[in-house]
């Protein structure tokens, strides 16, 4: 199975970086891997089985309550498979 990984900046109002980051962390295909309150910015990577489904979460953190914007900044896509427990990030650190 392909392995399709983004990563994401996701921009806020510095007081909302909390609740924003919450709701990120709640959705079952993203990975909050950093977080700057005082600029508001949130860094989060997804992965989904296809491009599609990535897009669509693209769109899906983008009508997030408080979300200013969320902009797809790479992508990585692979064949392999995750290695369990190993976080979709240090995979994207990698390549």
């Amino acid at each position: 199975m392909a392995m399709n990984l983004s990563g994401i900046v996701v921009t806020t109002a510095p007081a909302s970086v909390p609740d924003v980051a919450e709701s990120l962390a709640a959705l079952a295909f993203v990975e909050v891997t950093q977080v700057d309150p005082v600029g508001g910015r949130i860094v989060v990577v997804q992965e989904r089985a296809s491009v599609a489904d990535e897009m669509e979460g693209l769109r899906a953190i983008q009508r997030l309550p408080g979300v200013v914007s969320a902009d797809l900044v790479v992508h990585y896509f692979g064949d392999e498979e995750r290695p369990s427990g190993l976080p979709v990030a240090e995979i994207a650190r990698r390549d």
